[in-house]
């Protein structure tokens, strides 16, 4: 099916999804809805093309984030990362949080027009704005639609500092583009990357580009003098957190030159929760009990197992040289140390991932030690993790 035969109006092509069907039904309250599409090229993914009337975000007042302002050109996200805290979001469109949120994406076609136009108006602040919040600008879809070209055009050309957010190597294409933004305004990028198991990406992150894939975006984007913080989470209780897999894993984000990394443990917050347990319960049945277990009725999970993994993420990244390549925390802003607060690594936004607009960035992390180098304390049996439940 060719993309472009098709009318921009609802059900014009065979290949349109009617209009009077569930996925069409679900999306009829949202002003602005075009068209829907199906193609055998994204076989199983109905693409809902909406006009937007806004695409400039507030941050809800009182967060912690390092940004007032985010722009999402997609809703849902073909990645089907079985763990996104996003999926909950998409039930706002009376789509399920489940397969939906990975097979029903909600496309702002006009994103970069619009966003223009808010630029340009005398209120305009010029405030960071952050991309990749909620959803992945760089989902499989945007090398079809090509809205980010436009967006940090936009955003460069009026003077707004951005960060963008990715598990998607499209962003290779957009490095020259990044590069004369990074001439004219601050910026930050920032990598999601949390395993090197090729195996344990492809299950559980299935519509993404494997871990090797994104170490060698991370080390393009090095090339070229641009900044690339890692968010190393989430961190997966019995599949990647032992010292093996920590290890491989800081040690090729140093060997990739990333300017910093933060992680964290799997966060199960509603929506996602559901999702993710039938996941575990039918991939790995023998862990079922011991995640219900672990995360009790809440999203975190317990006190000791966060304490012990915050441990271990300290170790490994001190042993590969990112020792205080922290960057920006979204909580303790007060001035307070945070350091017997577990939860510290996951509220850390990596150096390099937001734009510095004080002008003190880093481009690099401290002392990495050599790809593969193992310190002869580095791996103590007594670190092994422990007997929680």
């Amino acid at each position: 099916m060719r993309w472009d035969a098709q009318a921009l109006e609802r059900g014009a092509s065979p290949d349109a999804v009617s209009a009077d069907s569930p996925a069409a039904a679900a999306l009829l309250p949202l002003a602005g809805l075009v068209r829907s599409v199906s193609t055998p090229e994204f076989a199983g993914i109905t693409f809902h093309e909406v006009t937007a009337k806004s695409v400039l975000n507030k941050v809800v007042a009182g967060s912690r984030m390092p940004f007032d302002w985010t722009i999402n050109p997609y809703r849902g996200c073909s990645h089907a990362c079985v763990y996104c805290f996003a999926r909950k979001s998409h039930t706002y469109l009376d789509f399920d949080a489940g397969l939906d949120f990975d097979s029903q994406v909600v496309v702002k076609i006009n994103a970069a027009e619009v966003l223009r136009r808010e630029l340009a108006k005398p209120s305009w602040r010029h405030e960071h704005v952050a991309l990749g919040t909620n959803t992945d600008p760089y989902q499989r879809a945007e090398g079809r639609y090509q809205l980010m070209p436009g967006i940090i055009g936009a955003l460069a050309d009026s003077g707004t500092p951005l960060s963008i957010l990715t598990k998607g190597t499209l962003l290779a294409r957009d490095i020259p583009l990044l590069k004369h933004a990074a001439a004219q305004v601050p910026i930050g990028v920032g990598i999601s990357l949390a395993m090197t198991d090729e195996h344990l990406s492809e299950a559980v992150e299935p519509g993404t580009p494997g871990p090797r894939a994104r170490l060698k975006l991370i080390s393009r984007l090095r090339e070229a003098g641009l900044p690339c913080g890692v968010m190393a989470m989430p961190i997966l209780p019995w599949l990647s957190d032992s010292d093996d897999a920590l290890n491989s894993l800081f040690g090729a984000l140093a060997a990739a030159g990333a300017t910093g990394v933060t992680a964290g443990a799997l966060y199960l917050k509603p929506g996602t929760r559901e999702w993710f347990m039938q996941w575990i319960a039918r991939e790995h049945p023998q862990l079922a009990g011991k995640y219900r277990r672990l995360y009790g009725s809440g999203s975190y999970a317990s006190k000791e197992y966060r304490a012990w993994l915050a441990g271990r993420i300290r170790y490994f990244k001190d042993l590969h040289g990112f020792t205080g390549s922290q960057g920006f925390s979204h909580r303790n802003l007060d001035g307070g140390s945070g350091h017997d607060d577990a939860r510290e690594e996951e509220a850390q936004y990596p150096a390099g991932s937001i734009p510095d607009t004080a002008g003190h960035a880093s481009t690099g992390h401290s002392g990495a030690a050599p790809s593969g180098a193992i310190r002869s304390d580095a791996i103590r049996s007594d670190t092994a993790q422990p007997t929680l439940f």
